[in-house]
């Protein structure tokens, strides 16, 4: 399947693996991709893809892709990103109408794109639910069109659920890393087969001065050489969100789970509430990438989460 045409709503507005075989269900429950808070009942012949966050019937090059955005994404696509978007890419737009789901508001937009000697019809859903904006886009070439007719793919499109949480499982499992102590913290979202977001806290959502934090990403490409890392890790540090009045204690190259490495720790406050708050980032360098630590937590109980921080970093494999 080529990759180009496989979703560029997801691919535009956010850079939102796990082999396992789609279980059966009832033909009125919801199906989630591993990981993904996004269901749905998808139209026969259609499975959970291994690939990417979604259904595919490979043989038939149809697909239907899941993604998660922020809350606040939903007003900004619903002023006409949706359709833009998808005429920068080639696409044609036919119909744009508000679309009935239970969960909450919800909008259509259909349109036909063809690349590459291939022609397929688009389906992209946007819908305000659970705290998210979930974003669904199926794609059907045209020689497939009598096995994914208009009608099935709104039918399955109406059946679209978010559920609270991804369990846990699911969210360890797709990283390209293995946490082997989590240290007291949970997995409270992530980004699919690259990040991992975890806290100690009744809640799910970023609140600096409430809840302690831990980020751990994996990025690919050729990490920076010795000479540079420091300005690298800087560099990086200083794009921290979330923060202001930083301070730096700390920032020395470092071995990270017998890897080379660098740390950084610094105190700083929370830019929303003007809370004392400490920072420590680890990257940890291979061959063919980097693993991005960020660690943080109240000022006043950094004696006690620091050591905490440390066993999540030193308990992190690579897959």
């Amino acid at each position: 399947m080529r990759t180009r045409l496989l979703s560029p709503l997801a691919a535009a507005i956010a850079c939102l693996a796990v082999v396992v075989a789609a279980a059966p269900v009832r033909a009125a429950d919801p199906v989630f991709p591993p990981g993904s808070r996004v269901g749905l009942v998808p139209p026969a012949g259609l499975v959970v893809s291994r690939e990417f966050a979604g259904f595919e019937d490979r043989a038939h090059k149809a697909a239907i892709v899941v993604a998660e955005l922020p809350p606040e994404a939903y007003d900004e696509i619903a002023k006409g990103a949706t359709t833009e978007i998808l005429k920068a890419s080639g696409a044609t737009v036919e119909s744009n109408e508000p679309f009935t789901l239970a969960s909450g508001p919800a909008f259509l937009v259909v349109g036909r794109q063809s690349a590459e000697g291939l022609t397929v019809q688009k389906w992209v859903l946007v819908a305000s639910a659970g705290g998210l904006t979930a974003a669904v886009t199926v794609q059907v070439p045209e020689e497939a069109k009598d096995l994914y007719p208009d009608a099935a793919v709104r039918a399955a499109l109406a059946t679209v659920v978010v559920r609270a949480n991804a369990p846990v499982e699911e969210l360890l499992a797709m990283l390209p890393f293995t946490v082997r102590d989590l240290a007291g913290f949970r997995p409270i979202g992530g980004r699919r087969g690259t990040a991992a977001l975890l806290s100690d806290g009744p809640k799910d959502t970023i609140e600096l001065s409430e809840q302690p934090l831990v980020l751990i990403t994996a990025i690919s490409g050729a990490p920076p050489e010795g000479p540079d890392r420091d300005r690298f890790a800087r560099t990086l540090f200083g794009a921290t969100p979330g923060l202001k009045d930083i301070r730096l204690t700390r920032a020395e190259p470092q071995r990270v789970g017998g890897y080379p490495g660098h740390e950084i720790v610094a105190d700083a406050k929370d830019m929303k509430t003007d809370t004392d708050i400490t920072v420590a980032q680890w990257l940890r360098f291979g061959t063919g990438g980097y693993l991005h630590m960020l660690a943080i937590g109240r000022k006043d109980a950094w004696p006690t989460l620091f050591p905490r921080f440390r066993a999540v970093r030193d308990g992190i494999d690579p897959k």
